[in-house]
Parts: structure tokens; sequence; C-alpha cells
């Protein structure tokens, strides 16, 4: 087999093809004939996202399925009978889309917008989340949206934030989440039923209440310090693993009622999801070869199941399934396969991180069928590390994690200490400590494979988006000399300035993570990476959406600004039309050329691609 640096293997995942694989699948329903429904955002058509039933478009091609509601969405769409509603996101108005019809506005034109809804039993109204915006801060409330068109009315107000408004099946109950500034939903949520709390609190976080068809009302909690399942009160299930999800966006689920009885649930064990089933009080491994749902939307009609899911060697995927039938793979997010061989199999590690606690990661190493590196050198090393920070990287094909390791560069994905999928304790790590415990983490997960000898100590590189993006920075403000160069996505570089520029949702997330404001600014100036930019010897690119609202443009100018002034090598390329969070296909195959360019040029290989560099 060819010998050739790490770096400089010629792959067949270019970035046009990562950013073909970007179409993501999401919020999948099935109809009362059994047509499967899903969203589908389409890098290639502006990142727009498309409402499709059976394989064919429902919504006009200038639609774009998308809720604004904390700034995050989800929720975006709910089918009743064969009628659709949706969110558009160009004017953010709820709308109905009858069979063979166009679509109509059924709410008033205004800084207004909406998510999360389900209709009424009869059908007559959507009751829903809505977001007001004007003077101030943006108001939330639950509404009944009459479904010919109207003035919604107000059936819950006067809380920070809702969440979740679910009718009992015979109309004669209306249950919700509820909770205000400083927590967020994984922190402490309250489930109302009307005008009554029958669960939660300031330090307990409820997910997803849901009616069974019967009328009794389950929901998921993390009071035993796990998310696990309840009805009516009684606890279902006593797991040491996760039923429930970080809710940042709307309208996510984690099981669902199956006919006969049996609720399908989405189990998280340190990071790898399961699909499980619960009968008889007794949860069994449905047998699927997924470990990767996403954030799960996991829905059900009868006996079948339709939610999307991959794992290490398989695209996500919309997936139908039944205990009768098995599974059935409607659409895939790669159109095309790669070859077995080029695919890196994640593995696991468990290391001693921050204060000498366990923490965990799954390393992706460099594969080719075609190229070994040479005998004299171990690989470069990206570590990554997840947004949020409240959330987990799962064991799954990732094609932008390829895009490395086809290359020759090893990935390591790190679930440092505040990471879901391992209970509340372990989750309540990163209270008082973000940029403190999650880059330890991630320090410490790149030494203990540099130790293994299956990475080159003297190439280690950073990466990650918004909160990952504050973690690469604070890596190399306070730490200098571990990492050779690193790539901000919109990351946090000031944490007074994001308190004051960002959107309602998190405004107060930071209480928590850093300390209570204005009382603790020091702290605040302590862990911001702008106050201590002159510590940076590593080359920076730092990437941004100029449409940002979670992270503005102002976070990477004025680290920028401060990266001229220490003259420390660094590019930055800011993207118009772009969010948090890239969507467009052009936005992505740029990114990934600037990236693989940057590096080459700091650890001094040749890319095998033709890319443009990173400044052009």
């Amino acid at each position: 087999m060819p010998k050739a640096p790490y770096g400089s293997w010629r792959s067949p995942l270019g970035p046009a093809r990562v950013a073909e694989a970007g179409i993501r699948l999401s919020e999948p329903a099935l109809g009362e004939d059994g047509a499967a429904w899903w969203l589908e955002r389409r890098p290639r058509a502006a990142g727009r996202t498309t409402l499709v039933r059976d394989g064919r478009d429902v919504t006009p091609p200038a639609v774009d399925v998308r809720t604004r509601v904390h700034e995050y969405g989800g929720g975006a769409w709910l089918l009743h009978g064969r009628t659709a509603f949706f969110s558009n996101f160009e004017d953010q108005r709820l709308y109905r889309l009858d069979p063979g019809g166009r679509p109509e506005a059924i709410t008033p034109a205004g800084a207004c917008r909406f998510a999360d809804g389900r209709a009424t039993p009869d059908g007559s109204a959507i009751v829903c989340v809505r977001e007001s915006h004007g003077g101030g801060e943006p108001v939330n409330e639950v509404v009944s949206v009459p479904v010919e068109g109207g003035e919604p009315a107000v059936l819950a107000s006067g809380r920070d934030f809702y969440a979740a408004p679910r009718v009992r099946p015979d109309g004669g109950g209306l249950a919700f989440l509820a909770w205000d500034h400083p927590n967020m939903p994984w922190d402490g949520t309250e489930l109302w039923v009307g005008d009554r709390r029958v669960a939660g609190g300031p330090e307990e976080s409820i997910w997803q209440p849901e009616w069974s068809a019967d009328g009794e009302l389950h929901w998921v909690s993390d009071r035993d310090g796990w998310w696990n399942l309840y009805r009516e009160g009684v606890q279902l299930t006593r797991e040491r693993a996760d039923l429930g999800f970080p809710q940042w966006l709307l309208g996510g689920a984690t099981y669902a009622f199956l006919a006969g009885g049996a609720i399908a649930c989405v189990r998280t064990e340190r990071a790898v999801e399961r699909l499980v089933l619960l009968h008889d009080g007794r949860l069994m491994d449905a047998g699927l070869p997924y470990t990767a749902y996403g954030f799960p939307h996991l829905r059900s009609r009868g006996p079948r199941l339709i939610f999307i899911a991959g794992n290490a060697e398989r695209d996500p995927a919309l997936v139908t399934w039944s205990a009768a039938e098995g599974e059935t793979v409607l659409r895939r997010a790669g159109e095309q396969a790669l070859e077995r061989a080029f695919l890196s199999v994640p593995r696991e590690i468990e290391y001693e991180g921050a204060g000498g606690r366990r923490a965990y990661a799954f390393h992706y190493p460099p594969a080719h069928p075609g190229f070994e590196g040479p005998d004299t050198e171990r690989p470069p090393l990206i570590v990554h590390s997840h947004g949020g920070p409240t959330g987990h990287s799962a064991p799954a094909l990732q094609e932008e994690v390829l895009f490395w390791t086809t290359r020759g560069i090893g990935v390591v994905d790190v679930n440092y200490g505040g990471s879901t999928g391992f209970g509340r304790a372990y989750r309540d790590r990163l209270r008082g400590a973000w940029g403190i415990v999650d880059v330890e983490d991630c320090i410490a997960a790149a030494r203990h494979l540099v130790g293994e000898g299956r990475a080159d100590g003297g190439r280690l590189l950073i990466r990650g988006g918004s909160a990952g993006g504050y973690t690469t920075l604070c890596a190399l403000a306070f730490h200098p000399g571990v990492f050779a160069a690193a790539a901000s996505y919109y990351g946090v570089a000031d944490l007074e300035a994001l308190a004051r520029d960002t959107h309602k949702f998190e405004s107060r997330y930071l209480d928590r993570l850093i300390a209570p404001y204005p009382d603790r600014r020091d702290v605040w100036r302590e862990r911001s990476p702008i106050h201590y930019a002159d510590r940076i010897r590593a080359p920076v690119l730092l990437l941004q959406g100029l449409d940002d609202a979670v992270v503005p443009p102002s976070q990477a100018e004025r680290m920028v600004a401060a990266l001229k002034r220490t003259g420390v090598p660094h590019e930055y390329l800011a993207f118009e039309g772009e969010q948090h969070g890239f969507r467009r296909a052009e936005t992505i195959v740029r990114a990934l050329e600037a990236e693989l360019s940057f590096y080459g040029r700091v650890l001094g290989f040749e890319p095998a691609d033709r890319v443009r560099p990173e400044g052009t």
C-alpha cells in the first residue's frame, strides 16, 4: 500500500459531496392513510426546508418550512387528517395547506412566530407556542389559532417560556411545559395541566408531555438523576440512562405509543442511542442497528413507528418500523454511499478528564484503503467540541468527520463534562465551570490518544461551532502551546457582549454556566477569551454567518481585531445570508476548503484536492 504524508491522501469525499450529504431529514409523521411525511432541508436550494409526502414535495419551491421561536425553531409543522399546517420562514406566519390546494396564511401579519402545535380533537384550532416580537423582550405564550384564520386566543401566559402544549384526546385538558429565567429546559421546567402544576420545579427537568389514546398523561423527568418515563406520577422506568433529550428545538419526541400497549423509546447511554420497547414493565432492545437518532422525532400510527436514525456505517435515514413487518428505509440523507473501506469506525475512549473524573469521547482514526502514513509519523488529530454546550455527540456516520479521516487526519468527538446521555450529575459538571471542564476534557482526550500512540502531540488541532467555538478559543487562550491551530465556527469570544446581544432563550443561560451577572462580572471577564487574546499563539480560522442572532458577528469581528493587534496568524470568512449553523451548499463547500487549506499550511502538508486558499 502506498505511503503518503497524513493530510495529503486523495479522498473520494470532496467538499461538494459533503455539502450534498448535508440534506437534513427531520420531523417525520405518519398520516391516517399510511403516507409518510417529513421535512427535508436542502443545501443546494439555498438551505430551504421543504415538506415532503411519500417522496413528493408538498410545499412550493419558494416556501421555507421553518420557525424562529427560540431562534433554534423546531416543531415547524403538523398534520391533521390530510391537511398540513406549517410556519413559513420568510414571514413566520402559520399556513394551512389542504390536499391539492395552495398554502393560505391563517395567522395575521406581524412580528409573531409560531411552533410546536397540535390540532384540537375536533380540528377547529391549532394549539401552539407563540413568540411575539416588538418593543423589549419577546413574549412567549400558548395560543389557540382558528384553522380558518383569525386572531389567536391566549390560553397560557405570564411565564418566560412555554413548550409542548398538548390537548387531551377528548378535549378535556391541556398539558404544557413552562419555565422562567435563568433556567434552561434541561435545568428546571414545570408540567401544567390547565392551572394545576403536576410535576417539575427549578431543579427537575420535564420533557415531552404526551397523552395516550385513553387520556393518560405521560412525561419524562430527571428527578431520580436520569431522564425516566412517568405516567400520571407513577415511574415506569428506572434506567441509569436517559430517555429524554436537551430541548434545544421544539417538537422533539423520544417515546411514542404503539397499538397493543407497548411504548417505543429512544434510550441514550454514554451517548449511544438505541430504540427500546417498554411492555409489561420491561424494557427490551428493538434489535435495530441504529446508534444515533439526532434530535429525535419518534412518531407512531397504530403499530408503526417512523423516525430518523443512523449509525457509524449508515447515513441518517427516514425509517418506518413495526414488530410485524420490520424496518423499511424510505429516504437517506446521503445520496451516494461511500465504500465501506473508507469508513472510520468510532471507538469509545474513557479517560481521566477535568478534576480527575471520568470523561468520554469517540475516536475516529484515519481510514483509507489506498494509503497509509509514513512509518515514522503519527497522524494529526482534530479535537471536536460539540455545541450546546448541553448536548452530546453520538457515534454516527458524519461526512464532515470522514472528510478528515479519509485524508489521514484523525478526529476525536468529545463528550466533555456537561454532556447529555450520562445522567444529570454528569450534565451538572459544567455548572459554573464552562470554559474550564469542557476545555480540560478536550485536552485530556487529545493527550490520552497521544499517549496511546494514535496521534502526534505536535500536530493537534481543535475545532467547534457555537459553544464548541467558545471551547476552541478558550483552549487557545488559557492553554497555549497545546494546539497547533484551530477553527472556530461562530464561536463565543466575549461572554458579557453575548449576554447583551443574544436572543431571549439563551440570554440567562450563562448565569448557570458561568456565574450570576452582573454580581460576578469578574468571572465573566476571566472566562472570556477576548480579554486574553495576547496569550494566543496558534493560528486561528474564524467562520461566521452575518445573519446570526444567536452568536452575532461582532463576536468574531472583535476576536479578529484582537488577533490583528497581537500579530497572530488568522483568517476570517464571513457569509452573507447565513445564520447560526451553515445551511447553504456554497457556504459549506467554502468553509471546508478554507479549513483544509488552513491546516495544510500550518502543519506542512499539501492537500490532494484543488482547494481555494482560506483567504480568497
